[in-house]
């Protein structure tokens, strides 16, 4: 399957891949960084899969149609047979306490054979359990591991795997139910799938109704947001970048990382997006989330973490999987926690900012952790990181770090002039003027009239197309006029954007092989050029953008023109963010002509009477 045959399922705790064939290929449990019980997405599926799907002589079928039932997170997948037609609705219902994954089979019309092939394999496609049968059920345990199959058709054994057949008619309702638990508790007690379904349907639209956007391109943006609700860990606020790892930004390639973690530039972005929409609950479990997982030295905080805050999250390979297209290695754990990336504490900064301006209520801890953080900032800002795109080469003075330095004293002088928090205000003021002052001189090419990547560097970052986003210049500034036309220029492909260039030496991040254009970036540019006034030519970008997205409206990480694909961990909420965004941005813009700020971290984006 491509990455875009993929549809995403979950219970706000983890998350399924269900292919167009039918095939699950993808779930881990009980989280989403636990190890697989299927994996086939990254090797075969003698590494876990479990298809369901119709019957007949050569490959499987792909769905006729598919489609999320309206405003929820309900799959149904639907194939036209000779015999008739016949619907899979897939969901994951809010836990009982375990995670279960429904698959109920419906015959639309006439009759239909179907088949099913289940094979688990715990860790990451590794361990064959054992597995044995009870009260006409399956169990299957391996370790720590126990998961339970009920089906409503008896399974033969072989081949470790077990196989169905059977038939279903016009009416008829046949519901499969999958249950993980640990292997040392008791049988689950089983879930009513018929009333799970009903309830999780009335879950999701629930929480839609609050949403407040209601412009142009609302289908998109409400599908954007499930996906990003969907990426939240319930049980403490967390928000994770991708239920994968290892889908590769470059086919083939060595460029696959685990996104399976809590950035919390990403979560931070995640929020900015939510909060702008009306979900102001979300906010307040993050924050809950971030004051247990920094708590300590300021000199400590990670851009990354687990779901629960965990601060271990070491890389390894694993060499038993061949990866998704011959991509290797597969990798979990991220290497990437131990950089040192400056950016990161404005996102965190200006996040907690829009909170308090859309309402959320004053937390002196979380004012005090701020102070902290702030302090270390102050002499720390004028270091070298690894910047935003987490670069695996030297450290550098990269711009978008020190603009976001800006940004995080900026937010906080803001904390105090709007919220009446106490603070060394005229110091941060200096040091706010000091930071924007080094920037411009530094970080600024006057031959080119643009931003660079970093100081002294003649090279180009889509990163810069947020300067006039976080406010740290405005839109007319010949200067921020001049950044987007350079990256217009010398960092697009077929009008889709790329991170940095990308050199024979790849000296930028020290990586072997190319990567597809970052969709991020891509919308970025568009939100820039509605800022700037060229509405017309944004909405375009914007729509060719959406174009992208898979039949149920899910964006990867990255797009290849040149192959005409998704490539990268699926779904991405760094992709899904900025597409919320740049459909307010261009609303904002056909209501008004004069140049603005449009991003919610600006506090002019604050609700009526703040």
């Amino acid at each position: 399957m491509r990455i875009e045959d993929y549809a995403l399922i979950g219970d706000m705790q983890s998350a399924a891949l269900v292919a167009r064939d039918g095939s699950i290929d993808w779930l881990c449990l009980p989280r989403f960084d636990s190890p697989s019980c299927f994996a086939a997405l990254l090797g075969s599926e003698r590494n876990g899969h479990w298809w369901l799907g119709p019957n007949g002589p050569g490959e499987r079928p792909m769905a006729t149609r598919r489609r999320y039932r309206d405003e929820t997170l309900v799959l149904e997948s639907e194939w036209d047979t000779e015999g008739g037609t016949v619907r899979v609705i897939d969901f994951m219902p809010p836990r009982h306490p375990h995670p279960d994954v429904v698959r109920i089979v419906e015959g639309v019309r006439g009759t239909v054979e179907m088949a099913t092939t289940i094979r688990v394999r715990f860790d990451y496609g590794r361990i064959v359990p054992w597995v044995r049968r009870s009260d006409g059920h399956l169990q299957a345990i391996g370790g720590p591991d126990s998961v339970w199959l009920h089906a409503p058709v008896p399974l033969k054994g072989g081949d470790y795997a077990h196989r169905a057949t059977f038939t279903v008619s016009e009416g008829e309702r046949l519901p499969f139910v999958f249950t993980w638990h640990p292997s040392h508790e008791p049988m689950p007690v089983e879930i009513d799938p018929e009333l799970q379904l009903v309830e999780t349907e009335s879950m999701w639209r629930e929480w839609v109704s609050r949403c407040t956007y209601d412009g142009p391109w609302r289908d998109a943006v409400i599908r954007s947001l499930i996906t990003l609700k969907a990426l939240t860990y319930a049980p403490t606020g967390g928000i994770v970048a991708a239920p994968t790892t290892s889908l590769p930004e470059d086919l083939g390639g060595v460029r696959n990382w685990d996104y399976r973690y809590c950035w919390l530039r990403d979560a931070t972005m995640t929020l900015d997006a939510l909060i702008g929409s009306g979900y102001l609950e979300e906010a307040r479990d993050w924050r809950r989330w971030l004051l247990r997982a920094i708590a300590g030295r300021a000199q400590d905080l990670q851009i990354m973490y687990g779901v629960a805050g965990e601060r271990r999250l070491p890389e390894m390979e694993l060499e038993w999987l061949p990866g998704y297209e011959d991509s290797r290695p597969v990798r979990i754990g991220n290497g990437a926690v131990d950089q040192l990336q400056l950016d990161v504490y404005g996102e965190v900064m200006n996040s907690l900012y829009l909170s308090r301006s859309y309402g959320l209520e004053p937390d002196t801890r979380a004012w005090a952790i701020q102070r902290e953080l702030l302090e270390y900032l102050e002499h720390h800002w004028d270091a070298p990181d690894e910047g935003l795109w987490e670069v695996r080469g030297p450290r550098r003075h990269f711009v978008h770090s020190k603009v976001m330095c800006w940004v995080a004293l900026d937010r906080a002088i803001g904390q105090v002039e709007r919220f009446g928090r106490t603070g060394p205000v005229e110091r941060w003021r200096v040091l706010r003027d000091r930071i924007h002052a080094e920037v411009c001189d530094k970080g600024y090419d006057p031959e080119r009239n643009t931003f660079t990547q970093s100081y002294g560097s003649r090279e180009l970052d889509a990163a810069l197309l947020l300067i006039p986003v976080v406010g740290f210049l405005p839109p007319e500034d010949p200067r921020v006029i001049g950044t987007i036309e350079a990256i217009q220029r010398e960092l697009t492909v077929e009008g889709f954007v790329l991170r940095y260039p990308l050199a024979e030496d790849n000296a930028v991040d020290g990586l072997p092989g190319g990567e597809g254009a970052f969709l991020a970036c891509s919308f970025w540019m568009a939100e820039a050029l509605a800022m700037i006034g060229r509405r017309e030519e944004a909405t375009r970008l914007f729509e060719r953008l959406l174009a992208l997205r898979n039949d149920l409206g899910l964006l990867a990480e990255e797009y290849d023109p040149h192959t005409g694909r998704l490539v990268g961990n699926f779904p991405q909420a760094f992709s899904h963010v900025p597409l919320i965004h740049t459909a307010r941005a261009l609303a904002k813009a056909a209501e008004s002509p004069a140049l603005t700020g449009t991003h919610p971290g600006l506090t002019r984006e604050a609700p009526s009477g703040e």
